[in-house]
């Protein structure tokens, strides 16, 4: 009897290797259309089209470090912010294993049967070692990657905050330009760092799970209080009933929380990723929380509110680019290290320094 076992795509499945005329051709093709630089307008032009390669690309030249290619990038999301805020966005977080990767490409995957643009934007944890990532999403996703009105796009968390690519804000810009209505953004679950991604969506997601001690969480304060809804996870087979007690547990706690300026209440819902259930109800409460926001006015109120707090971190972003980058700080930072290894001075007297250095430069 064959095995019932779900085939994994890191599984190796047996057949003919390509011939190496089929494998020259192909490289050679993404050769020639690597050699090719699109102007800012042919850029600009595809992405509006949804061509999902401009896309790529855009998001490519919005996160690099070049300074010539910033300035481009720069002039793309000028281009793109008359048509981007046409969007749903929404944040979706918990604790490695929770299973945010099933359940991004089971809502996904049901959103984009339904007609909507799904793009899905996933943060890939960066190592604090060798600098490395795996950006193993769209293997992860193997079913939603291929749906003709979705978009995976992973990036490495790198060092910021939150676990959230630095350049998110600009992707997703250029991401609402190229006609996705709906923005799924996946951080890696490092707590109350969780904050950034919250910043920028419209909704946030909190996934638990029961059994795992999660319960105990809910009479803590941070990522219980930003959360709009709970949805516990894995809520099938044995687990069912272990997971309806949670739900009890988290609906009590959330009520030890002082209510939102909104009045929105979080809801608390049970799900099954793998199994795909309970994923209709889920969109059912965001598309709620959407009209009541939109008609108390909330839903544009936060948006202008994240645009502040998004002006005062590219600032802070910038001045510390500058900093750092500045040749002659460059060669006081490496003294003052040295001074501190030898016990010459202390942390707080070296940066005072440097930022002194720094003023009068």
């Amino acid at each position: 009897m064959p095995s019932l076992k779900k085939q994994s795509a890191l599984q190796e499945k047996e057949g003919s290797r390509p011939s190496s005329e089929i494998n020259a051709a192909m490289a050679k093709k993404i050769r020639d259309s690597r050699k090719k630089e699109f102007t800012v307008d042919e850029m600009f032009t595809r992405l509006r089209s949804g061509d999902k390669s401009a896309l790529s690309q855009g998001i490519t030249l919005v996160e690099t470090n070049q300074p010539k290619q910033q300035e481009k990038a720069a002039q793309l999301i000028e281009k793109c912010l008359p048509f981007a805020n046409e969007s749903i966005r929404i944040g979706i977080t918990g604790v490695p294993g929770v299973g945010k990767s099933t359940f991004i490409e089971a809502f996904g995957g049901h959103l984009a049967d339904a007609g909507k643009k799904v793009a899905v934007l996933a943060v890939d944890p960066t190592s604090t070692i060798s600098g490395g990532s795996i950006l193993g999403d769209k293997t992860r996703m193997e079913t939603l990657v291929n749906h003709k009105n979705a978009f995976i796009r992973p990036s490495p968390s790198g060092d910021s905050l939150g676990g959230v690519a630095k350049k998110t804000r600009e992707t997703i810009i250029l991401c609402e330009a190229a006609g996705f209505d709906t923005l799924l953004i996946e951080t890696v679950g490092v707590g109350q760092s969780e904050t950034t991604v919250h910043s920028m969506t419209d909704f946030f997601l909190l996934l638990k799970l029961a059994g795992a001690g999660d319960e105990l969480q809910g009479i803590k304060r941070g990522i219980m209080e930003m959360a709009d809804a709970i949805v516990i996870n894995k809520a099938d087979g044995e687990n069912r009933k272990p997971a309806e007690r949670a739900r009890a547990e988290f609906r009590r706690a959330l009520h030890l929380y002082p209510a939102k300026e909104s009045g929105w209440q979080p809801k608390v819902l049970l799900c099954s990723a793998y199994y795909k259930e309970g994923i209709s109800e889920v969109w059912e409460l965001i598309l709620d929380y959407e009209q009541k926001m939109k008609a108390g006015g909330d839903f544009s109120k936060k948006r202008h509110e994240q645009n502040k707090f998004w002006l005062l971190q590219t600032i802070n972003e910038h001045l510390k680019s500058r900093f750092y980058n500045h040749p002659e700080i460059k060669k006081l930072l490496k003294q003052q290290l040295e001074a501190l290894e030898n016990n010459e001075t202390t942390p707080f007297e070296a940066a005072n320094y440097l930022l002194q250095q720094y003023r009068e430069l």
